[in-house]
């Protein structure tokens, strides 16, 4: 097995902007939050960090700042992905510079391309990279899912080391782990599937809820590392109301707004992206105060 990432929650960390741009000085305050209780790891200009609506100085800025801001006290992961391959390998060139400890490459978004594309374009990031590059599969958002033979062929790369997965086929992901289990490290992608994933080798989850309840989503995998199975599938169960409140719009609108609730960004996004549906809002701030976060 290659040498191993991070082992239990990475929070993919929401990017704070308001009208003047990123606010690194709420960036750095969620970075210090993060680590002060317990993080695992930090992904930043991931799907979350709202890397597609950042621009290219923006996203290049972020990274650096989180890895200064993080000292070495956790590591940080870059999204560095795109639909454009040698704009990925500039990313991700960049993302190594500025000593990040690893990159996440998203599968290539809009040009939906074949299972031998993807297998030239992940080797050829990974190639240029210096840094470990974990394989992010999201097809609901990129209409392309990253078969089993794919990984198979992918997980002979030296710098290719682990996959995070959110494509919710089981049988797929069944398939996946046997074979590759030996050679790529897996993370669940959705918090749904946490425990799930753990019982079929998984060795934690880049998560979304972490951003709120970080110590709280770290416990889910320190019970299952201990070996209380049953303690571990009842914290899942415990927050599988936020969880649902947390994706009933796409992310990251709902997590933002979360954090703006707790007084921890603003509730500002760029078009696309708008502020949460009032109805959806409020079943949200009701599951929140339910687990007792002040909001």
């Amino acid at each position: 097995m290659k040498k191993t990432i991070f082992r239990g929650v990475a929070t993919a960390l929401i990017t704070p902007t308001d009208e003047n741009g990123v606010n690194y000085d709420q960036l750095g305050k969620l970075i210090d939050w993060q680590i002060s209780e317990g993080i695992d790891g930090l992904v930043v200009c991931g799907t979350t960090g709202e890397a597609s609506t950042l621009f290219d100085k923006e996203h290049k800025q972020v990274i650096a700042y989180a890895v200064e801001r993080a000292a070495g006290r956790t590591p940080i992961i870059a999204g560095t992905g795109s639909n454009e391959t040698e704009y990925a390998i500039e990313l991700t060139k960049s993302a190594c510079d500025s000593g990040a400890d690893a990159v996440l490459v998203v599968t290539p978004y809009y040009n939906k391309a074949t299972q031998n594309g993807l297998i030239r374009t992940f080797n050829a990031i990974a190639d240029a990279s210096t840094k470990p590059v974990i394989l992010y599969n999201v097809p609901s958002r990129t209409g392309l899912n990253i078969e089993p033979a794919t990984y198979d062929a992918l997980a002979d790369h030296e710098n290719i080391v682990a996959i995070k997965e959110t494509n919710g086929d089981l049988s797929k992901i069944v398939e996946t782990v046997a074979r590759v289990r030996d050679r790529l490290d897996l993370y669940a992608g959705n918090d749904d599937h946490i425990v799930p994933l753990m019982a079929l080798g998984g060795i934690g989850c880049i998560s979304v809820i972490s951003n709120i309840i970080p110590a709280q989503t770290r416990e889910i995998c320190t019970r299952f590392f201990a070996g209380d199975i049953a303690g571990s599938a009842e914290l899942q169960c415990k927050y599988y109301k936020l969880i649902a409140s947390m994706f009933c719009e796409v992310n990251p609108i709902p997590v933002k707004a979360a954090m703006a609730a707790m007084g921890y960004c603003e509730n500002y996004f760029r078009l696309p992206l708008t502020p949460m549906e009032e109805g959806n809002h409020e079943r949200l701030l009701h599951n929140m105060r339910a687990l007792g976060l002040k909001v």
